[in-house]
């Protein structure tokens, strides 16, 4: 009989364990499922035996408190104890503790059939990194996901998912998925909650992993308690993830978009009112176009800030467009470009005080003196901005070759 042995979250490296040779771990993540574990161990080791793999069944236990270890143990699955909560920790540990060089893992609740893991493993071999299962294709049997989950979320956050990171899987939610061990513990996963199932695909991406996909069938789950699942929250947290990941989407497209947007209404309205279908748009127009300009470029600025930090702290992989940014933006060249605005503005600033000067220091049209504040403050404030970003960047400091390994 296996011994519960306490799991470390992470690896810093694939040698954390000298392992035997196996060629497959089934891995399940475990918290109170004394229901549907022990079947769900049988019907996976059911599967090594018809396919005579050279495998093990391994099951995370994240704290369960109903015999579900004992259970899982009787129907001849290995047992590690995880002490750090949460989904993705259970994960984590189960695959630094994979004797397997695959690791195909799935929920303990039934809701997956692990009696039929042929495409995996066949994937797998074939040379796959990883491989999702796709339940929108498999099919998803009635009572097996909320409607919520079924028509928004999933379909949703799959769409952003593929969107964010140029890829093509369908399903980036699917508990069932395999893994080529070596490599996922070199992809520096550490989600502990369940936005785990987005980091290890985005990564995945990142890192140019050959991702399959297979058609998967989702069954209700086996068990009477409600699930660990929380719509909502979970959903926000899958959300949330995506959105770090990718400054790109959260902040340099909305950003560039307005300043294209602010800068061209801006400098339209600098010329005169601009008058539409008989509706006229002035200076509090302006105004309101010069905050678009100012905002889009920090949202700028802060891209390419959070790509670099990115980097610098292996989440992010480093690009091309990125290093030769970096190398063409250099402090003395920010620095430059933002003095050139700061003055600009300035003089504009300058220009207004001697219309004001000329007219006596007298009260004067804002029609006409607006439109050159606004601009001057628009060029003044976007200097700054550049010309310290600009310190920042150089304090970051990105040393050659950092994220490549991600």
């Amino acid at each position: 009989m296996a011994a519960v042995v306490t799991m470390p979250v992470r690896a810093e490296s694939t040698d954390a364990l000298p392992l035997p040779q196996l060629e497959l771990t089934i891995l399940m993540p475990c918290l109170n499922e004394a229901e549907t574990v022990a079947t769900c161990v049988r019907k996976a080791r059911g599967f090594l035996q018809r396919t005579g793999v050279a495998g093990e069944v391994l099951v995370a236990d994240n704290g369960s408190t109903d015999g579900s270890p004992e259970l899982a143990r009787q129907a001849g699955a290995r047992v590690v104890a995880v002490s750090a909560k949460g989904y993705g920790s259970a994960l984590l540990g189960g695959i630094e503790a994979a004797r397997g060089r695959f690791v195909v893992m799935a929920d303990a609740d039934d809701s997956y059939d692990f009696s039929r893991l042929d495409g995996f493993l066949a994937a797998l071999r074939a040379g796959h990194d990883m491989v999702v299962g796709h339940r929108f294709r498999g099919g998803i049997r009635p009572g097996a996901m909320p409607w919520l989950h079924r028509y928004i979320g999933n379909p949703i956050l799959s769409f952003i998912g593929r969107l964010f990171f140029s890829c093509r899987i369908g399903d980036f939610h699917c508990g069932l998925r395999g893994v080529h061990r070596a490599a996922a513990l070199r992809l520096g996963l550490r989600a502990s909650g369940m936005e785990f199932a987005s980091e290890m695909i985005v990564k995945a991406v990142l890192a140019g992993w050959k991702i399959g996909e297979v058609p998967t069938v989702l069954s209700p789950a086996g068990r009477s308690r409600p699930p660990h699942l929380r719509s909502w929250r979970d959903g926000w947290r899958h959300l949330r993830f995506l959105l770090m990941m990718s400054p790109r989407w959260l902040l340099f497209y909305p950003g560039v978009s307005l300043i294209a947007v602010g800068s061209a209404v801006e400098l339209l309205i600098a010329q005169g009112p601009v008058i539409i279908h008989g509706v006229g748009f002035d200076i509090h127009t302006m105004l309101y176009a010069a905050g678009a300009t100012i905002l889009g470029l920090q949202l700028v600025l802060f891209s390419v800030i959070g790509r670099t930090v990115g980097v610098l702290k292996g989440l992010l992989p480093m690009t091309q467009k990125l290093t030769a940014f970096l190398r063409i933006f250099t402090i003395e060249r920010g620095v430059l470009l933002g003095v050139v605005l700061g003055l600009t503005g300035l003089a504009l600033a300058v220009y207004s005080l001697d219309t004001w000067f000329r007219a006596r220091f007298g009260p004067m049209g804002p029609l006409e003196a607006m439109r050159a504040v606004i601009t001057s403050v628009t060029l003044m404030l976007s200097g700054g901005e550049i010309l310290f970003a600009s310190f920042l960047l150089g304090l970051i400091d990105v040393p050659p070759g950092a994220g490549t390994g991600t």
